[in-house]
């Protein structure tokens, strides 16, 4: 395991006394301005400060193509992606787009069988599609890359939408609108929008489209807002930058949740989950209640999450998160099996690993392989991929990296440095994918090693844990730990962490690997947690540490929760 080096991250102190004159929380303050907020309308969440749609490149003709085609009763398919934000944003698009009055059902490709996207292939399953060949298919989370499946659907006589936020390639699809933040040319200022967050917007233009046209009043139609849970549960899982237009977009979502106001299938992934929805926080949608949608996708079919999201029936949305639930479990232990193998590979070896961890094994499960990846880079912190079997003579990786390395880059420097050997490859900085001959794994794992050392001028790295520096003794305590679970943290805004000196008084082991500490600072005890750690620790030790509300019996306190000891 590496061990981190423990930073403190620089407040902006004239932001501070800004956002504190402006009557914020002092803590806040001081932890908004080290996040780079500046002004107090920054932080100002409700409706009225979400950037209109109308600087999306494309989303007026989109909105143009979707009201004539609805008014003409045409047949509408959307195509989805096959993770969480896909199928939460393939789910907005249809329950929005039915509340218009259009004809539209859903397309959702199979990861082991047509792989990611709008390809050729997938064009020709939605030719066959039970409620008929499309005359418009609209892609969600996908589509940018799918320059051969949009031909493929224009030489079938399907016109195409794509509605996607993933970085372009050099040639852009021949689709009759575009719509990504991510594309050349597009002035959007947020171009974090996760892909569920392009089709809410595509959608609000729809609506306006409609209003126009005399189809709604001038405020009035469907309310979109109470998709809000959808669009945070399919942002926080894809792990996007939470900048303020997407804090905006979480915060609703969470307080439509805590208010109890929210699709039956959320609601009943909540419950199998065994988590509160009216103290719904970040935490839980990217934790709890994304991986049950995603493990659909990983090991069956994603068509299950995407009905779980969508039905109004709360039995059937309840029987359909029990299968989530029972898929995520056996993803788990798959997932846990697979992870020993690498680490007993790696072992077996015998070299240490270089600038980057590669793995492959026949006998692994390709929907999984991504997670695997994930777990080995958190402990080795090296950009590492894994692969597993995709059919007789190819294997299919999946990818994540450390903030020192943009892996979609060192792909692409492989691909140049040695044409051919990668077949095909997608992504961006942190996750990527990619496909090679199987008979090519041997050659392929050094030349990404030798990529990621020219790209980067180095051969290891060292992760960095910033914190938020020591807490304010006043504010260890039950209100300001509900205050700051309240707000939205997460990628590109993290959560606080704070460092501190204390006194141990007492430890514990609880449920054989999780450390109960009870610790002193000043005149003040605290009740802290380590999880996932069985070694005790010395009297005098700093810990960094995040500050959260632990309710034992109806009464809320304070509890210290672990992340580094030292």
């Amino acid at each position: 395991m590496v061990s981190p080096r423990l930073t403190v991250r620089s407040t902006n102190h004239d932001a501070r006394q800004i956002l504190e004159a402006a009557g914020i929380h002092p803590l806040l303050a001081r932890l908004w301005a080290a996040r780079g907020i500046t002004r107090p309308e920054q932080t100002r969440l409700a409706w009225p400060a979400l950037i209109p749609p109308s600087g999306l490149t494309h989303v007026d003709d989109a909105a143009r193509i979707l009201a004539d085609a609805i008014a003409e009763g045409k047949r509408l398919l959307i195509v989805a992606d096959y993770d969480c934000d896909g199928a939460t944003a393939c789910a907005v698009g249809l329950r929005a787009l039915r509340a218009f009055g259009a004809n539209v059902d859903f397309l959702v490709p199979n990861r082991f069988e047509t792989g990611y996207g709008l390809s050729p292939a997938v064009v020709d399953l939605a030719c066959k599609h039970h409620n008929g060949k499309p005359d418009l298919i609209i892609t969600v989370d996908n589509g940018i890359a799918s320059v051969d499946g949009v031909a493929a659907a224009n030489a079938a006589g399907i016109g195409v939408v794509v509605t996607d936020h993933h970085l372009p390639g050099d040639t852009l699809p021949d689709a009759l609108a575009l719509v990504n933040p991510n594309q050349p040319g597009c002035g959007f200022p947020s171009k974090n929008l996760a892909g569920v967050g392009v089709i809410f917007y595509v959608m609000l233009a729809v609506r306006a489209e409609l209003r126009r046209r005399g189809v709604y009043p001038p405020d009035g139609g469907p309310r979109l807002d109470a998709l809000s849970d959808l669009v945070a549960l399919g942002t926080v899982a894809d792990v996007v930058k939470l900048d303020n237009n997407n804090r905006l977009l979480v915060t609703q979502g969470l307080q439509r949740m805590r208010t109890g106001r929210m699709q039956p299938g959320l609601r009943a992934l909540f419950a199998v989950a065994s988590r509160e929805p009216r103290n719904a926080s970040g935490f839980d949608l990217g934790f709890a209640v994304g991986p049950r949608i995603n493990a659909a996708g990983r090991l069956a079919d994603m068509s299950l999450g995407i009905a779980c999201l969508t039905t109004d029936d709360e039995a059937d949305a309840l029987d359909m998160a029990r299968q989530l639930d029972q898929i995520n479990r056996e993803r788990r232990g798959i997932e846990a099996e697979m992870r020993e193998q690498a680490l007993a590979a790696m072992e077996n070896a015998g070299a240490a690993p270089g600038a980057t961890v590669c793995v492959f094994d026949p006998g692994w499960h390709q929907g999984v392989v991504g997670l695997v990846a994930s777990r080995l880079k958190e402990k080795f912190w090296r950009p590492t991929l894994a692969f597993a079997p995709a059919d007789d003579d190819e294997i299919r990786g999946s990818g994540r990296s450390i903030p020192d390395v943009h892996l979609r880059d060192v792909l692409d420097l492989v691909s140049k440095r040695h044409p051919g050997l990668i077949r095909k490859f997608g992504g961006h900085a942190m996750a990527a994918g990619l496909t090679l001959g199987r008979q090519d794994f041997a050659m392929f794992a050094p030349a990404f090693d030798a990529a990621v050392q020219e790209l980067t001028g180095r051969d290891h790295f060292e992760p960095m844990l910033e914190t938020d520096g020591s807490l304010e003794t006043g504010y260890a305590n039950a209100d300001v730990a509900t205050l700051l679970q309240q707000q939205v943290w997460g990628a590109g805004f993290a959560p606080p962490l704070f460092l501190d000196e204390f006194i141990v008084r007492n430890q514990r082991l609880v449920g054989e690997k999780h450390l109960k500490l009870s610790l002193e600072r000043g005149h003040q005890r605290f009740d802290a947690i380590w999880f996932g750690h069985d070694q005790s620790l010395p009297e005098h030790v700093q810990i960094a540490y995040r500050l959260e509300p632990n309710v034992w019996n109806g009464v809320v306190s304070a509890q210290l929760v672990v992340e580094h000891a030292e």
